[in-house]
């Protein structure tokens, strides 16, 4: 998979392909401790995991089985033909899965994976058993989008930052404006006067310092603004705010801190917006999906594999939606009997169909996974790319009913 820029969150196709990858390579066996995956960070040398390997190999002359022998020592010359591609790990570091896995009928293949994570690798890590060892990866494929996080009263303020589970704190001020006073008259009336000026001056700072954290902060996706009592309402309603981050709040929550502790209290009571938030959104396009579906004439919206292939290529699809649950290649293949060449969707499996002409054996000329493929073609001709999960009602809509794959339109041909 593509490499990740370290902190930034994933795109929707690296999480994907990421995913998908993950899928694969945890539903192989090998018949015994077979199995070899070796993690690599970006601190570790390459001659050093050379070295390692090179060691594992002497020690598993050794082993008894002569079968077993062969397929371990024989993936550990495959990960060190594939390291001197290396001088220097990537800047996530790198993962190898190699071996012999169980395919039926007392059969075997090799099998061989080099993954680049979407996050550093902090460990080396030499594994050799009956299946690759994934549980390192399995974070990774938690959501890291990013949310802005303020905290604030008239006596504190703290900026954090949300990265996946993650709470990062950025800055942590006090006011130094003065509280109330009991003075009477015009002393009462000008000590206000001057606590309101320091409390503006403030929630200015406060402002300024989240536009220096949030305003190019990658990723952006909302920010939440939390504290007790009215001042949390007051500071998001006046108008502080830099205008693009102001259309980011999401909303405002009542808690009790406006400290570090603070940060994760408003996390803890954003939790049920922030799942709704990319919930809501899915929803919203699915709905638009069905209302332009419903539509005798003028209608937005096409459906099916060949469809939807058509309309993009023309430029016509301006969203194209795609559920995280299809799982299809996107095949070429020729016929040695009769000629026939062509490209075909077909299930997720090693099978290579026959030829569809006369029904005899064909021969593979390529093999693409077919999500990959629909996101190259979107994005060679400008067309947005929507990863709809399967969870929700309108999700599994699209993946039942419509076999996964629409498209909503820029115009209408109809």
């Amino acid at each position: 998979m593509p490499e990740n820029v370290q902190g930034e969150p994933l795109t929707d196709r690296q999480k994907y392909d990421f995913k998908r990858d993950l899928e694969e390579i945890r539903s192989l066996k090998g018949w015994g401790t077979e199995l070899i995956s070796v993690y690599v960070p970006p601190t570790k040398q390459i001659s050093d995991v050379a070295a390692y390997l090179r060691e594992e190999f002497s020690q598993a002359s050794n082993i008894k089985s002569q079968g077993t022998r062969k397929n371990v020592q024989g993936a550990i010359q495959s990960i060190l033909a594939r390291l001197k591609y290396f001088k220097a790990p990537p800047t996530n570091g790198v993962i190898f899965f190699v071996g012999e896995v169980v395919t039926g009928n007392n059969q075997t293949r090799m099998v061989q994976y080099t993954l680049i994570p979407p996050e550093p690798i902090t460990t080396f890590i030499y594994r050799c058993d009956s299946d690759f060892y994934l549980e390192p990866l399995q974070d990774m494929l938690l959501d890291k989008k990013v949310y802005g996080l303020i905290v604030i009263d008239r006596s504190e303020a703290t900026l954090g930052i949300l990265r996946g589970k993650r709470i990062t704190v950025v800055r942590n001020f006090d006011s130094l404006v003065p509280s109330k006073h009991r003075m009477g008259g015009q002393s009462a009336q000008r000590f206000e006067r001057l606590i309101e000026i320091a409390a503006n001056e403030f929630f200015k700072k406060v402002a300024d310092m989240a536009t220096e954290a949030f305003l190019n902060l990658p990723g952006l996706q909302g920010i939440l603004i939390g504290g007790p009592g009215p001042t949390k309402d007051y500071f998001n309603e006046s108008g502080y705010l830099h205008h693009e981050l102001q259309k980011k709040v999401i909303d405002t929550y009542d808690i009790g801190y406006t400290d570090e502790y603070g940060l994760k209290e408003l996390v803890e009571k954003a939790k049920e917006s922030l799942a709704d938030l990319d919930l809501m959104r899915e929803k919203r396009l699915v709905q638009r999906l069905l209302e332009e579906v419903r539509k005798n004439e003028g209608s937005l919206a096409t459906y099916g594999e060949d469809e939807v292939r058509h309309a993009t290529m023309i430029g016509q699809v301006d969203t194209l939606l795609i559920s995280e649950a299809l799982r299809k290649r996107r095949i070429e293949i020729k016929c040695p009997s009769c000629g026939f060449e062509g490209k075909l969707t077909v299930p997720k499996t090693p099978e290579i169909p026959q030829c569809p002409k006369c029904q005899q054996p064909s021969e593979l000329v390529s093999d693409v996974d077919l999500v990959d493929e629909l996101f190259e073609l979107a994005d060679s001709m400008g067309t947005k790319v929507e990863l709809i999960s399967s969870e929700s009602e309108e999700g599994e809509m699209l993946l039942k009913a419509f076999g996964g794959l629409a498209a909503i339109l820029r115009f209408s041909t109809s």
